[in-house]
């Protein structure tokens, strides 16, 4: 069974890296098709893998203005030459489900969601600080993408989804079916700690939409100590408005992540996310979460027991959860809350996906053998 993979692009580490990562485990010897690679910003495991880049990677200034090139990212993944594999994977959020499969290729894609830019693009952009122009241009540009994001769908075989709200959101923007292989967390890789210092903790990709500024007004408000892991486009936003309890950590090592993971008082986890990797990475720790009550965390998160959620979208409402968690901090119990992460341990997503992988493919092998079985009964 000749594989390949396809990811959207590698010039930023988050949860759809991580999987990455876990897939290479699983099929050490597929090539990675992405549209960009630079590599200073991934960890060293990537430098062992097959990556394959498009022709964006000679574009000017594009490690750091690869937003700029919107339109370009569906011409990159086209202009691949995938003849020959059996299956093509794409791990998508956005662009690398578009690649075009060889012919007799079953295409099965891992969609993280459907392009949030395209189909949610007010709350995508609505903190961003482009130019005047760009604003302008921008919806263009959308319009031109949601042409071209709806008519690829057909080159897709089979669907897997995220989690339960993604599941729903590819029915109802593509009306396909999907099944759901939750992304995994590497449960072994995190320890419980018997010492808890004060601070709590976000582990994020330092976007816009990530709504961090929520959680950074909120900690700043009540002067509780709140530690910020990652990088991103947002950070000089949010070092603009936050006080002195507010620490920015910037890339940490592994070490390092596991080591506050289970040190912090809790994870706060404040936008309306897919899925999210980090609560499950702080519940492998034994610590427990404070979540917007939307989206993936619904389906991780269990209310009381592993954390608490927030159900505004305000510091009013996060302030709130904060101190309700204060009052009964030392309830949660550490064995308890691993034990919920362990159901989303990457032994298991291993195996879902590998067995979806061979199972579906039979199923395109028999549908193929069936329509060329009718085509010459017919002709």
């Amino acid at each position: 069974m000749n594989l390949a993979i396809a990811h959207d692009y590698l010039n930023q580490y988050g949860g759809a890296e991580r999987v990455i990562e876990i897939l290479h485990e699983l099929y050490p010897d597929a090539p990675i098709y992405t549209s960009i690679y630079i590599p200073e910003k991934m960890p060293d495991s990537f430098r062992n893998m097959d990556i394959r880049i498009s022709f964006m990677q000679k574009l000017p200034l594009i490690k750091k203005q690869f937003k700029y090139y919107l339109l370009l990212y569906p011409k990159a993944f086209e202009s691949f030459n995938l003849e020959g594999y059996d299956i093509i994977l794409s791990s998508s959020s956005a662009f690398a489900k578009g690649i075009i499969p060889g012919k007799g290729s079953c295409h099965i894609c891992y969609c993280y969601t459907p392009t949030r830019f395209i189909w949610d693009y007010y709350n995508y952009v609505r903190k961003e600080k482009y130019l005047p122009i760009v604003f302008k241009l921008l919806p263009i540009a959308i319009k031109k993408l949601k042409i071209w994001d709806l008519k690829i769908i057909n080159r897709i075989n089979y669907f897997i989804a995220i989690s339960d709200n993604i599941k729903e959101k590819i029915k109802r923007y593509y009306n396909r079916d999907s099944e759901v292989i939750y992304p995994p967390v590497d449960f072994n890789k995190f320890k419980v700690s018997d010492k808890i210092e004060d601070y709590f903790l976000i582990v994020s990709r330092l976007n816009s939409y990530k709504n961090i500024d929520l959680a950074v007004k909120t900690f700043s408000k009540l002067q509780i100590n709140l530690k910020i892991v990652g990088e991103g486009p947002f950070r000089k936003e949010l070092e603009k408005i936050a006080s002195s309890c507010v620490e920015f950590q910037g890339k940490v090592s592994d070490e390092e992540l596991v080591r506050l993971y289970g040190s912090c008082r809790a994870l706060i986890f404040p936008g309306e996310e897919d899925f999210g990797i980090a609560p499950l990475e702080a519940q492998a720790s034994g610590r427990p979460v404070i979540a917007y009550a939307k989206g993936g965390a619904l389906e991780t998160i269990v209310d009381g027991v592993t954390g608490l959620f927030f159900k505004e979208n305000t510091v009013e409402s996060m302030i709130e959860a904060v101190n309700n968690f204060i009052k009964i901090e030392d309830t949660f119990k550490q064995d308890t809350i691993r034990e919920n992460a362990l159901k989303f341990d990457k032994e298991i997503f291993k195996k879902n996906i590998d067995e979806f992988i061979k199972k579906r493919y039979q199923e395109f092998l028999e549908n193929k053998k069936n329509q060329e079985k009718s085509f010459g009964e017919n002709k």
